[in-house]
């Protein structure tokens, strides 16, 4: 039984498992966040999670009157869930969807709510992030991107956005942008939906050394949003944004599941490779490594449940996500680096290969894990905010 876990929510976890099994469509897994490489993939991924939203497996924390279970559900479920998706190696809910869909419900109007909030659990609608841009970097709150009032009530809204998953796919956008430029930074931000079809938004896919596309770059230029397309107060976004983000807690437990099936999959590929003219698994060395990733992976999994502890009793301290977020994205770095290193000249190559090992999932794993390191928090930024944060030392 994993740390942290009851008896029903173990029988949750049996019951999330068979549900899983039965419906994940059937798309060769990749490491990361993904999007779709097609429209016929597109397809698939929008009716799977059209089917967990359905089951109450998504969204079982909103109000009943919106679909959800309310108090019924528990952070601890949405783990399980998070769990047993990543263990199948089955899509997630990329985008944006489930946190607008908390702004929405903690700060939208009933029209917003009754308009947006089926189609994102239906699949249907799908939603991209426009919170980061290429100067702000981490300092999300230093964006340039305006949002100036029109004569009609509506705004203007001119900028860039980059790092934008499922962008090219998206429907709709959940934007953050500068409503009052003489406010301090964190004080002159207000959130938006915008329709992504609208004139003015250009999307540009990034092409990453993966060979993939999964983020884009979007512009935004002289965007005419209506005056209802504002989520809660004026110059209130940094609020709204942070409130929806604070509802995701299964993240860092996703990540546990695929780290913990990486140590798996190095100890059979270290069965299956040489070192020294006989199998790498009977090498003292290798044995070591492997021994260290168990034993770090084990140790961050009782850390994720125990901040999930926290949180649900309200003591959660600001260095808990920040400890667990550079852990798993650092040791994801460690886990590919070795695969290749005991791949030697095969680890460079990739699927589609002859020769290559594992269908070239250590490339694959290796190319990714650093947009890890820097995705939701730079590791260097994680242990600023630990140090400053938890340990009290001085900026």
């Amino acid at each position: 039984m994993d740390y942290g876990m009851s008896p029903e929510l173990e029988k949750f976890r049996m019951e999330v498992r068979a549900f899983v099994e039965e419906h994940a469509p059937a798309i060769p897994p990749k490491a990361g966040v993904r999007s779709a490489e097609d429209a016929a993939e597109h397809a698939l991924i929008k009716d799977w999670i059209g089917k967990l939203f359905a089951a109450g497996y998504m969204g079982g924390d909103w109000p009943e009157q919106y679909g959800g279970n309310g108090s019924k559900h528990s952070a601890e479920e949405d783990v399980v869930v998070g769990e047993e998706i990543a263990r199948a190696r089955a899509p997630h809910f990329a985008g944006a969807g489930g946190l607008v869909s908390h702004a929405l419900i903690d700060f939208g109007t009933e029209e917003q709510r009754s308009r947006y909030l089926p189609g994102i659990r239906s699949g249907q609608d799908t939603w991209c992030q426009l919170f980061s841009e290429p100067s702000s970097g981490s300092d999300l709150a230093s964006l340039r991107t305006k949002a100036v009032r029109t004569d009609d009530g509506g705004f203007r809204v001119t900028g860039q956005k980059v790092w934008t998953t499922n962008g090219h796919w998206a429907e709709y956008g959940y934007l953050l942008a500068r409503t009052d430029p003489d406010a301090p930074k964190h004080k002159g931000i207000s959130a938006f939906i915008v329709d992504m079809r609208l004139p003015g938004v250009e999307v540009r896919p990034l092409r990453e050394m993966t060979g993939t596309s999964d983020f884009n770059e979007v512009f935004l230029d002289s965007v005419e949003l209506p005056a209802d397309a504002l989520i809660g107060e004026l110059n209130k976004g940094w609020t709204i944004a942070n409130s929806s983000l604070g509802h995701e807690r299964s993240g860092v437990a996703t990540s546990v599941v695929r780290l913990r099936q990486g140590v798996d999959a190095l100890k059979d590929l270290a069965k299956n490779v040489e070192k020294n003219g006989r199998p790498a698994i009977e090498d003292g060395a290798v044995q070591e490594t492997l021994g260290r990733f168990t034993a770090e992976v084990e140790a961050l999994s009782a850390l994720v449940y125990a901040n999930i502890s926290r949180w649900s009793r309200g003591t959660e301290r600001p260095q808990d996500a920040p400890m667990a977020k550079l852990m798993f994205s650092e040791l994801g770095v460690e886990l590919a680096r070795f695969a290749l290193e005991l791949s030697g000249e095969a680890g460079i190559l990739v699927e589609g290969d002859s020769g290559a090992i594992d269908h070239g999932r250590w490339q694959d794993e290796f190319l990714y894990a650093r947009a890890f390191t820097i995705a939701g928090g730079s590791s260097e930024i994680m242990r600023n905010i630990i140090a400053e944060r938890g340990l009290k030392m001085p900026r």
